[in-house]
């Protein structure tokens, strides 16, 4: 009798884990990793928690490349009519998934919840509000945003006389150390005072740094059609970057893939190099020598360009799905989940409360570098975004890779680079500025 009890007990609890299974919405969520692997597996660990914590949701995490991988494949989704339920999407992407239609305003579910548009972007840091929202509607959540900052070797400052609590602040105490630091063997270089990266999609937010603390204002914020790469605030910093390599030569001639920098600050070859808030917990780790981080130097003042992604919801969805979606975006943002992926990846959080909690008091005393990023964020600007974001970036890129090969001088690059561009958003800015009344 207490056997046909216990068949009958699991048999009912069999059947309600089976209905609990079957009213649980399923929610799939294509996520990037720009930096290194261990991210991947930490995003695992918090989707698995969530899951547990949400017995009405399965949420599946497919690891989808890049930031431009994540792009072609989200797209590729929606194309078949199956589009993922959230997407982490780099930052700048969002304005040509609205001009595309494929991407829904968050608006109405921020109100679902009880909250006014303000009042849920006021969450977040202001400099961040410039690439979630676009004509006034919230269209991304920031998830785990950054800046570019200057990381330096301080015992490479030491051995040259330099004051390690002293980085150069100016473009031109970035050339005056960068001499000192740079070390020569005969015709050979064994170290050199400063890198930065050539990968494609770095490269370009690295160049918008530059020309935005040369005073430039990079794009239109208010236009998708007009991008300012002919302009003197970027033939300055592309001269700039020139003259490190050609005429300084405390830089090396081509383009250095970022694994490299990484590898030759971490080797010693490198003693300054320009990489992302997001690295910063990869050169902890693998960094021997003793290191600081900060801000990137200016010409005519301070500024760079947030980077990172937010979490969309495509276009396609049933309400079931968005709903669900929506749970997982304010789970991931809220101030704990937030200052946890801060701390495990250098990704500064982009929830203002996340600093508030004793953890990331505890942790920012500990780890100092980890607040550079977040001071530099009074001097942040919306990251560069318009028709064709990839294509109009890559044009810049290329031309920015030639001139540090020495094929082309700075004006050159500037000209090539404007009129590819150009090229790329001209049937936007025909469909739109230039559509005019007949």
């Amino acid at each position: 009798m207490t056997l046909l009890k216990s068949i009958a007990a699991a048999a009912a609890l069999t059947a309600l884990t089976a209905t609990s299974t079957l009213a649980a919405t399923a929610v799939d969520m294509f996520f990037p990793v720009p930096v290194d692997g261990a991210l991947a597996k930490q995003m695992q660990v918090l989707v698995t928690r969530f899951n547990a914590e949400h017995p009405d949701i399965v949420v599946t995490a497919a690891y989808t490349g890049s930031y431009d991988e994540t792009d072609v494949k989200t797209r590729a989704a929606i194309r078949a009519g199956k589009p993922p339920a959230v997407a982490i999407m780099s930052a700048n992407f969002l304005t040509q998934y609205h001009i595309d239609d494929l991407i829904e305003p968050l608006d109405p579910l921020v109100q679902a919840d009880g909250k006014t548009s303000d009042g849920f972007m006021d969450q977040f840091w202001p400099a961040l509000h410039g690439n979630a929202r676009i004509g006034g509607k919230i269209y991304g959540v920031p998830f785990h945003n950054s800046t570019p900052l200057l990381y330096y070797n301080a015992d490479a400052f030491k051995e040259v006389g330099l004051d390690p609590d002293k980085p150069p602040v100016t473009w031109q105490d970035l050339v005056d150390d960068a001499r000192k630091l740079t070390k020569r063997d005969g015709d050979k270089v064994t170290r050199w005072g400063f890198m930065i990266p050539g990968t494609y999609d770095i490269l370009g937010w690295t160049m918008s740094a530059l020309a935005m603390s040369n005073g430039g204002l990079y794009y239109n914020p208010e236009f998708g059609g007009e991008i300012y790469y002919d302009t003197p605030s970027m033939i300055g910093a592309l001269t700039f970057v020139d003259d490190l390599v050609h005429k300084f030569k405390v830089t090396p001639e081509g383009t250095i893939p970022t694994p490299a920098m990484n590898n030759a600050f971490f080797g010693g070859q490198a003693a300054m190099i320009v990489s992302s808030t997001g690295s910063l917990s990869f050169i902890r780790q693998n960094m021997k020598a003793n290191y600081r981080v900060a801000f990137i130097p200016r010409n005519v003042r301070n500024a760079v360009a947030i980077g990172g992604a937010s979490l969309i919801i495509p276009k396609g969805n049933s309400p079931e799905r968005e709903k669900a979606a929506w749970t997982l975006i304010t789970w991931l943002t809220s101030p704990a989940v937030s200052g946890e992926w801060s701390r495990f990846t250098g990704y500064f959080a982009p929830n203002k409360a996340a600093y508030d909690l004793p953890e990331m008091k505890d942790f920012l005393a500990q780890h100092a570098d980890a607040k550079v990023a977040l001071d530099q964020l009074a001097y942040a600007k919306p990251w560069f975004a318009t028709y064709n974001t990839v294509a109009v970036r890559k044009a810049l890129e290329d031309q920015v890779q030639a001139m540090l090969s020495g094929k082309v001088t700075p004006v050159e690059a500037a000209k090539v680079a404007q009129a590819n561009a150009d090229k790329l958003m001209k049937p936007y800015v025909e469909e739109t500025a230039l559509n005019l009344p007949k």
